[in-house]
């Protein structure tokens, strides 16, 4: 018998985390029926555009002397489904992601869950055990009084940030339909906002908005007061429409996030339905680290050091 909050592995050996009514677990597994459907509606992603999307992006990648990424199309597929299977888009993203690992070296390497076990071990940013009612996974930041500058760094939140997006990366169902990320900002006050800098937004919001290889669909803001104000208009300048028309503020009116993440999908904290409580961070880590060996691998990958002597 598997006991509850402990780390166990089903029959085909994937870890989960047993949470009494559900496993909060890493989907590794190839995208169901239904989301290959959507993939084919939304993303090209039929037969004919398949074969003929891989070969252009491994041509590209030739022309990319300096770029050592893995040719396999399990791995091609992290960047062709965001790009819609336009393989000008995905190479411009893969350059764009690795690049950013060069100019923020401290930001944007090193991005192992064992080198950030104290962020997750300050419960400050959980994955949700569900995806929302269109199967996108979910993830709470909490930037607000349970964070400790002290403790948690900006930068390494901004790390542990990284580790769970790559972790979306490479699931097809996250491929496939994305991601969304819960902000929550209770009782923020000038010790958070101190932390933050024009120039750390701009890095931010870069990484967001022209690095990431995930399908962000949307960004919601809970527990958001006056104050908060102070914090974006940080952020604000660096924001594209894209992006704009995904940020949602809900402040504590959780009726307004319930119009779009169904309650059955969210825990009491947010006035939710599920039969599951928002599992401590701590559990999150132990996920992720049992992934560690292919963290290590995907650091391996970019460009290379006399690419790098050169910028």
């Amino acid at each position: 018998m598997v006991q509850p909050g402990k780390l166990a592995f089903d029959e085909d050996n994937f870890p989960y985390i047993d949470l009494g009514t559900v496993r909060m677990c890493m989907d590794r597994q190839e995208a169901p029926d239904w989301a290959l459907e959507v993939a084919r509606k939304e993303l090209r992603e039929t037969p004919d555009i398949m074969k003929e999307s891989f070969a252009k992006i491994n041509q590209l990648l030739d022309e990319e002397k300096h770029l050592i990424v893995p040719r396999e199309e399990t791995y091609l597929k992290i960047y062709l489904r965001p790009a819609h299977y336009y393989p000008e888009s995905a190479i411009k993203r893969i350059k764009n992601f690795f690049n950013t690992k060069i100019k923020h070296p401290e930001a944007c390497r090193d991005l192992l869950p064992s080198k950030l076990k104290h962020v997750f071990d300050a419960d400050v940013l959980q994955l949700l055990p569900v995806r929302d009612q269109h199967g996108r996974r979910m993830i709470t930041i909490h930037a607000g009084k349970k964070w400790k500058p002290s403790q948690v760094p900006l930068i390494d939140l901004f790390r542990g940030v990284q580790v769970m997006i790559w972790g979306a990366m490479i699931e097809p169902l996250s491929q496939i339909c994305g991601g969304l990320v819960i902000i929550d900002m209770e009782d923020l006050s000038m010790t958070q906002i101190m932390q933050f800098t024009p120039s750390f937004a701009a890095m931010l919001l870069d990484y967001i908005q022209e690095c990431i290889c995930l399908r962000l669909k949307a960004v919601h803001i809970v527990n958001n007061s006056y104050i908060f104000n102070i914090l974006f208009n940080i952020f604000k300048p660096f924001i594209k429409e894209k992006l704009r028309k995904r940020l949602h503020f809900h402040g504590k009116d959780f009726k307004s996030l319930h119009k779009h993440i169904d309650k059955s999908c969210l825990p009491a904290k947010y006035e939710g339905t599920a039969s599951w409580e928002m599992p401590h961070s701590s559990l999150t880590y132990e996920l992720f680290h049992w992934y560690e060996a292919d963290y290590e691998k995907a650091e391996t990958y970019g460009f290379t050091e006399e690419y790098k002597k050169k910028k």
